[in-house]
């Protein structure tokens, strides 16, 4: 059936999000985000200080929505100065942050692309993506070494790289995993999607996750805005860690997003709603139940991040 689909030139689509969009970290700009516990958010923000002046591991994961949220410069930054010491993405994520780095802007606008059948029906970021990962696959690589290794074969087709995570990961030798779903993601509307090759691919990310996991006592887990992939991939790769004997049982855990949990310690049940959020089970209380701490944030990715950014930037105690 997608060998009779019709595609369009990504000329002709309209995107929300372009380059000259991103956000410039401000150092003397006050970040107008304002948190639901400021006392938590300033003893989590000292709590990545002190495990990064130790040497442990800063693991973050993003949602799609992150990168058309504008902050990727803040992030670079964060990659730059050695507070994240390992990005996980979901596939949609990937796929925007792809996008940005070869065409200068993602997050496509509908406006009733739906409707004609347009949407995600771009011909040249799947071509691209789908030729990167089939040459990753012949040597072996993963999904996100597949991206890596095609952009710096072909930095002409990247012109926008330095706006990229991928881009920025691949060139200081960070992990940059990227965990997919099956029929979640544009991309595979394609005529050149490969699932056995997109399916391995990933596979191998995960491993390289589980290891990452593996080493994450004393460390902190980041997730930024993915309600479903995140947290769920976190959780087994943290099953998976234990089971094989390591102790990761003293991480601290923080999850960012819009969702208003309220007392998110509270014990709730079958009958409560937020009780089928998985952020709160997978991240905020199950593995933190062997001596760590977590917390949820309420708010917008492009206040949140650059609050976390700046207020590292400020603390004495530097990472």
């Amino acid at each position: 059936m997608r060998e009779k689909l019709i595609l369009y030139p990504i000329q002709e689509r309209k995107s929300q999000l372009h380059a000259a969009d991103l956000l410039n970290p401000n150092k003397s700009q006050q970040p107008i985000w304002n948190p639901n516990n400021q006392a938590d958010f300033l003893q989590f923000v000292e709590r990545v200080a002190e495990a990064r002046q130790a040497g442990k591991e800063i693991l973050v994961s993003l949602g799609g929505n992150v990168i058309g949220s504008g902050v990727t410069r803040y992030l670079i930054e964060l990659l730059e100065q050695g507070v994240i010491t390992h990005v996980a993405v979901n596939g949609a994520c990937a796929f925007q942050d792809f996008e940005l780095a070869a065409f200068g802007h993602t997050e496509e606008a509908d406006e009733g692309a739906l409707a004609s059948g347009r949407l995600g029906m771009w011909q040249e970021p799947g071509s691209y993506l789908h030729e990167a990962l089939q040459f990753g696959n012949s040597v072996g690589l993963g999904y996100g070494e597949s991206l890596i290794s095609n952009a710096q074969k072909y930095p002409e087709r990247f012109p926008f790289a330095k706006e990229s995570l991928f881009a920025c990961c691949g060139r200081l030798n960070i992990p940059y995993t990227v965990h997919i779903t099956i029929g979640t993601d544009a991309i595979q509307q394609h005529p050149a999607a490969d699932f056995a090759i997109q399916g391995r691919a990933s596979g191998l990310d995960f491993q390289s996750y589980c290891h990452t996991v593996s080493q994450l006592e004393n460390g902190v887990f980041i997730n930024f805005g993915s309600t479903v992939t995140g947290p769920e991939v976190f959780l087994k790769a943290l099953s998976i860690a234990r089971n094989l004997g390591f102790a990761v049982h003293h991480i601290t855990t923080a999850n960012f997003d819009i969702v208003k949990l309220g007392d998110y310690h509270r014990k709730v049940g079958y009958e409560d709603w937020d009780y089928y959020y998985r952020p709160r089970k997978n991240i905020i209380h199950r593995p933190t139940s062997l001596g760590g701490k977590g917390y949820h944030f309420e708010g917008l990715h492009q206040e949140t991040i650059p609050a976390i950014w700046h207020h590292l930037n400020s603390l004495t105690i530097k990472p």
